[in-house]
C-alpha cells in the first residue's frame, strides 16, 4: 500500500514540474524585460485598405506573446464581418465605434461605443465594427499569435457596410 502512495505522489510531483516549467516557458518570456513606454507622437502609422490605419504598440500579433494594436477607420469605413482565433479585448480611445455581432454587415443593426468604452471579442465570435460618421481610435489587446478570418473575401476587410443576404 505504501508503493502504491509514493508512486502516486511521485506521478503528482513529476507532472507538477513538468506543468510549472511549460508555464514558466509559455508565460515566463512574454513579460517585458524592462519597462515601456510610447507617447502618442512616436506612434508610427501604417494606412491599409480604404484608409484605415494600423499601429502595433507592443508585442507582435503574428507571434506568440501579449500585443496591443491601435486602429483608426475613417469615417464611413468598416471591416467586413470577420472572426479571430484569439479572444480580443477593446477600448475605444476616440469617436464612436460601432460595433455588430453578426455576418449581415449591415450598419443599422451596430451598437455605438463611445471614447472610453469597452468590449470583449470572443475567439470565433462573428463580428464587423468601425465607423459610421466620424474618424475613430480604437486600442485591441490579445495574445498572438491571431489570424482574421474575413467571411466575404470579395468584399475587401475593410469599406463601405451595406446589408449582405
Amino acid at each position: 500500500m505504501k508503493s502504491i502512495f509514493r508512486t502516486q505522489n511521485l506521478i503528482a510531483a513529476l507532472a507538477w514540474i513538468v506543468f510549472s516549467c511549460a508555464w514558466t516557458h509559455v508565460f515566463g518570456q512574454t513579460g517585458p524585460k524592462d519597462f515601456f513606454r510610447i507617447t502618442q507622437s512616436e506612434i508610427i502609422w501604417k494606412e491599409g485598405a480604404n484608409g484605415v490605419k494600423s499601429s502595433v504598440i507592443y508585442g507582435d500579433p503574428t507571434k506568440p506573446g501579449i500585443y496591443v494594436v491601435r486602429n483608426i477607420f475613417p469615417p464611413g469605413i468598416m471591416s467586413s464581418p470577420h472572426t479571430h482565433n484569439q479572444d480580443r479585448y477593446v477600448t475605444v480611445i476616440r469617436g464612436t465605434w460601432h460595433t455588430g455581432t453578426s455576418a449581415n454587415w449591415d450598419p443599422s443593426g451596430t451598437v455605438g461605443l463611445t471614447a472610453g468604452s469597452f468590449m470583449f471579442h470572443p475567439a470565433g465570435g462573428v463580428h464587423f465594427d468601425g465607423s459610421l460618421k466620424e474618424e475613430v481610435e480604437v486600442q485591441i489587446i490579445g495574445m498572438g499569435p491571431v489570424t482574421n478570418d474575413f467571411l466575404y473575401p470579395k468584399e475587401g476587410n475593410f469599406g463601405k457596410p451595406h446589408k449582405l443576404d
